[in-house]
């Protein structure tokens, strides 16, 4: 089959070249301070190197090398949605290496995980800030490592346990981040959020999934989605309760990208306070997480 192989019976077929030529032109295309990376005094290379490219989609040198060579096994779709995210693609570009290979296109609805290239250059950019990127249903996509630090390590969660709505109410450790005072709001908060997306989204949608999940296993989240309570809006100050440092109190920031239904949250603490003083010692403490 030349330059192509055929995958498997209703799937398009690799282009080994076309995927090849793509990746590499891409790769080319960014520079270090895109992504958040530094750029040495002696740097010669044209944009970005294959490791740097390989560590951003979290994947081996090796692997991401033989496809810019046109060799190794086909890409899974896991592995390309975290090639487009590390390669800060737009949803177009994401689109066309997902057809490079031999992949459906995925559907094109708000709330879906692939981050615009606008919104990630911030956030790359962020590393000494506790932030990440959430969709409409609370879905941590990405998270600094200051971030993580205090809520968790977002990466391992699949399914439903990647809401915190839906964590908060079939899972106590979800309670524990936040004061006890603080969980009736928590809990309203949630409901009416997840109310909305499902409204937004129709009775098909993962949001609706959720509620109907949440309403068939969780008691208080029935009496609480019984009350049909829209438009809470959550805090500018956070209260965190840390397992290793205490009660943290911090704002939070918002930037909305509308389009795709995500929500970047930046975190800070007032200077001088007592929970500046504990970031400050979280950030010695916190280590790089992977993404989703």
């Amino acid at each position: 089959m030349d330059e192509r192989d055929r995958v498997g019976e209703n799937q398009l077929m690799i282009d080994r070249v076309g995927l090849a030529d793509f990746l590499r032109r891409r790769r080319e295309d960014l520079q270090p301070e895109d992504v958040g990376l530094p750029r040495g005094p002696r740097r010669r290379t044209t944009g970005l190197r294959r490791e740097e490219v390989a560590a951003l989609c979290h994947m081996s040198t090796d692997y991401y090398s033989r496809l810019e060579r046109e060799r190794g096994p086909q890409p899974s779709e896991q592995m390309i949605a975290s090639m487009a995210q590390g390669l800060h693609l737009s949803r177009d570009e994401r689109d066309h290496l997902f057809l490079l290979a031999g992949h459906r296109v995925p559907d094109r609805i708000s709330g879906g995980d692939h981050v615009s290239p606008g919104m990630m250059r911030i956030f790359d950019r962020l590393t000494d800030t506790p932030a990440e990127i959430v969709t409409e249903l609370g879905e941590t996509l990405r998270q600094t490592a200051l971030g993580a630090a205090i809520a968790g390590d977002a990466s391992p969660r699949t399914g439903p346990s990647r809401s915190i709505g839906y964590r908060w109410f079939s899972d106590p450790a979800a309670r524990e981040l936040h004061p006890p005072e603080d969980h009736e709001f928590y809990s309203r908060l949630y409901v009416s959020g997840l109310r909305g997306a499902m409204v937004r989204r129709g009775p098909d949608s993962r949001a609706a999934h959720l509620a109907t999940l949440l309403n068939e296993n969780s008691r208080e989240f029935a009496a609480l989605w019984d009350k049909h309570e829209v438009g809470i809006a959550p805090r500018e100050l956070k209260r965190y309760q840390h397992p290793t440092v205490g009660l943290l109190e911090l704002n939070c920031q918002v930037l909305l990208d509308p389009e795709q239904a995500h929500a970047l949250l930046v975190y800070t603490a007032v200077p001088g306070s007592e929970s500046y003083e504990k970031l400050q010692l979280l950030s010695v403490l916190a280590v790089p997480v992977a993404a989703e």
